[in-house]
């Protein structure tokens, strides 16, 4: 595979992303959750009630006391109807209305007191159906909810970035594997070519000792025999390298243990950086997850603060209510259609007097909390330059390594190749040869080696900075 393929394999595949997202899922139901706030809340209840016996009132009795008094009847006079045959028969014949007068009067009563007995009024029916439909919206909070919305919103941010930071992670661990990989069959491969050409060596070697025409004798057979059985494990191990980096790289990419990926590229390439140093760490502040988390930490504490603070502020809500109740037949006792059926609205105030100096302590821990992390600021500017300087200076110091191991590498291979033929035509020593061979192999290991230090610092400068930063540089660096 090519490392973009692994690349984006790690990308659908490695365990991490699924988990840095679910973070990002939690913070964003929290965000939602404080932003819920800033509506009213509405609640519809219902109930249904059998009673095993009716509600009732008690009225206790109780004793009216009434004073003595006069009451003064004025005179008059009237018309009064005599009927007929009043006062025997015939007499009077007919009905006679005759006029009728009354002298003034005063009626005198005694004190006397009323007795009102004890009385069972029935108040409500056994059974009750009620249902109700409450509202409550809180209108000033003197910035709690705005404060809770802050800490919410920047907690959100940090999980993004910690995301971010995740894929950041996944993307240097898989091009440090490949790259990796690449060396270890290059490093394998150059261990082969060396054994075989050893193996030539020792060969003719022999040849020359048993045939006895040069100078060649049975101990420069022998070293060089060492040589060859020494070299001979070390390739062993580098092809269980090989094997090892080539599952390493299908772990990071997200298959299982018993998978492996064979890298595309052949060579690890190279291409100087070229670019500024202060333009580079300039840049990089916009886009470093690390600097983005803490600007997020910083918003989140300022909400915390504003949130405390608004200990100090009245809360004021308005209120509604709209109810309904059943009460079977009934309509006594508290059962009238004017109880049954209502709506209320209000308006709810609720002003701190006095918490025993809570508020002010959590003004004062949230304003600790939200400095340390402005200090903390600061600090990972310095050590964002730091790091990004050294990381700079390293590669820096790579290209030049890689230059000179590569031509430490030709110069290594001419020599291998002239002292090869020499030794064909007796005019060089075994030692000689044999020492060409090695130091080519060593230069050649070397030479790749620094190649990929380099690809891993520029991996590392991408994980500092995040992969938008690396679209600014006016480098090849791939």
């Amino acid at each position: 595979m090519s490392l973009d393929r692994c690349l984006q394999m790690a990308m659908e595949r490695n365990h991490r992303r699924p988990a840095s997202r679910f973070e990002v899922a939690l913070a964003e139901a929290q965000h939602r959750q404080a932003l819920a706030g800033y509506w009213p809340q509405v609640n519809v209840t219902a109930a249904f009630d059998e009673l095993d016996r009716p509600v009732n009132f008690i009225f206790p009795a109780a004793a009216m006391q009434i004073p003595a008094q006069s009451i003064a009847v004025p005179g008059g006079s009237t018309t009064v109807t005599i009927p007929a045959n009043a006062f025997g028969p015939g007499f009077p014949p007919a009905p006679v209305q005759m006029p009728v007068s009354f002298p003034g009067q005063t009626v005198n009563t005694a004190a006397q007191t009323f007795q009102v007995p004890q009385q069972d009024i029935k108040a409500l029916d056994r059974t009750l159906a009620t249902g109700a439909l409450d509202m409550k919206w809180l209108v000033f909070d003197g910035g709690m909810r705005k404060g809770l919305r802050e800490q919410s919103g920047g907690n959100l941010e940090m999980m993004r970035v910690e995301a971010v930071r995740t894929d950041l992670e996944i993307a240097d661990q898989v091009r440090r594997m490949y790259w990796g990989a690449v060396l270890a069959r290059q490093v394998d491969r150059l261990g082969n070519d060396t054994l075989a050409r050893m193996e030539v060596t020792l060969r003719l070697t022999e040849s020359l000792y048993k045939d006895g025409a040069g100078k060649v004798t049975k101990a420069d057979y022998l070293e060089n025999k060492v040589m060859v059985e020494s070299l001979r494990a070390m390739v062993a191990m580098l092809e269980k390298n090989e094997i090892m980096a080539e599952a390493a790289l299908a772990n990071a990419a997200g298959l299982p243990w018993n998978a492996s990926i064979q890298p595309a590229d052949e060579e690890i390439p190279f291409t100087p950086y070229t670019g500024n140093l202060d333009r580079l760490v300039s840049t990089s502040y916009q886009f470093s997850p690390d600097w983005k988390r803490l600007e997020a930490a910083v918003r989140a504490a300022e909400g915390a603060v504003t949130t405390a603070r608004s200990g100090y502020y009245p809360q004021v809500a308005i209120t509604g209510e709209l109810h309904s109740w059943w009460n079977g037949g009934y309509a006594g006792g508290l059962s009238t259609p004017q109880n049954r059926d209502g709506w209320s609205v209000g308006v709810g105030l609720q002003f701190p007097l006095f918490d025993g100096f809570l508020t002010h302590n959590k003004v004062s821990e949230a304003l600790v909390r939200l400095n340390r992390i402005k200090e903390n600021q600061f600090l990972l500017r310095e050590g964002i330059g730091l790091q990004i300087k050294d990381i700079f200076t390293g590669l820096t110091a790579a290209a030049k390594s890689t230059e000179a191991t590569g031509a430490a590498m030709q110069a290594a291979i001419q020599n291998r190749d002239l002292n090869e033929r020499a030794y064909r035509n007796d005019l060089v020593e075994t030692e000689k040869v044999v020492r060409a061979q090695l130091m080519e192999a060593l230069m050649s290991a070397q030479h790749f080696k620094a190649r990929f230090d380099y690809a891993a610092l520029a991996s590392g400068l991408t994980l500092v900075v995040g992969t938008e930063v690396r679209k600014t540089l006016s480098g090849g660096m791939k």
